[in-house]
């Protein structure tokens, strides 16, 4: 009888336990949307992953503010979210300069972005490019690693078709062969953020690093070019854009941010051209 009773007094303990780890700890979470902002919060894999959803990705604009607080409050995914209401007042109050922070990172990722980075064809029977979420699925060219971008599929047209402009004004940073991005080109946006574009058929013009850029300007044209040591090589994957964002962080250089979302805001601000 000790024996049953000593039995159900630690079924109750673990129950107990359960219960304070599950629910508890979720609850206090969502009272207290405190514990995900740190000085390093832009750093995370919350923030990296950029998860703006359907109900911010539909709106006319983008406002830094509103998504940082959102964000925090959500646990850094609004893919479920049901409402734009905000109040960042309990942030600014107990951790201002680490909200702060959040807020000039998601400005520096999306305040200069202008225009979806492939042009609407004003031929109705251009097929339209298409996207999926492939962020951080595995790539196996030269090793394993996570994707870290979004590749904007051209597959219906050949190499060379589709025009590529630039996202955000900007200066180029880097031009020319690289082994796993073929030609590609690297603007400077700004407010610090790297726009990588890569794959690239051809380029517009004889770019040279420095060159000053402005949103919506032919930067080149689709293509299949890299994942070789020989530069100019093509044709080993489908005709594509990759597009990489990256930003400067306190510890890192480059940090890759997922473009998955914001492309899908961008879709509505397309350029048009004929082709």
């Amino acid at each position: 009888m000790k024996y049953l009773e000593k039995w159900m007094l630690l079924a109750s303990c673990f129950f107990v336990l359960v219960f304070l780890d599950v629910f508890l700890i979720k609850w206090l979470k969502e009272q207290f949307p405190y514990h995900n902002l740190t000085a390093y919060s832009a750093e995370s894999d919350g923030f990296r992953a950029m998860r703006l959803g359907d109900a911010i990705a539909s709106q006319s604009t983008l406002n830094p503010e509103q998504i940082t607080a959102l964000m925090l409050e959500n646990d850094f995914d609004l893919t479920e979210l049901k409402s734009l209401n905000f109040d960042s007042s309990h942030f600014l109050k107990k951790k201002p300069i680490e909200y702060r922070k959040l807020c000039q990172a998601y400005a520096c990722v999306l305040s200069d972005l202008r225009y979806f980075p492939i042009p609407e064809s004003t031929n109705p029977d251009v097929p339209a490019v298409t996207f999926e979420d492939s962020w951080q699925d595995e790539r196996t060219y030269g090793g394993s690693r996570g994707h870290e971008g979004c590749d904007i599929m051209g597959m219906e047209r050949p190499r060379g078709f589709y025009p590529i402009v630039s996202m955000t004004d900007g200066t180029i940073e880097k031009i020319g062969w690289l082994e796993k991005g073929g030609w590609r080109i690297g603007v400077r946006a700004p407010g610090g953020a790297y726009l990588y574009y890569a794959h690239l058929y051809s380029y517009s013009e004889d770019w040279k690093e420095g060159d000053a850029i402005q949103a919506g300007e032919l930067l080149g044209f689709m293509g299949d070019s890299g994942y070789s040591k020989t530069e100019g090589a093509v044709g080993n994957f489908p005709v594509h854009l990759h597009l990489g964002i990256y930003v400067k962080t306190d510890h890192y250089d480059e940090v890759s941010i997922n473009p998955y979302w914001i492309l899908k805001y961008f879709m509505k601000f397309p350029l048009k051209y004929a082709y």
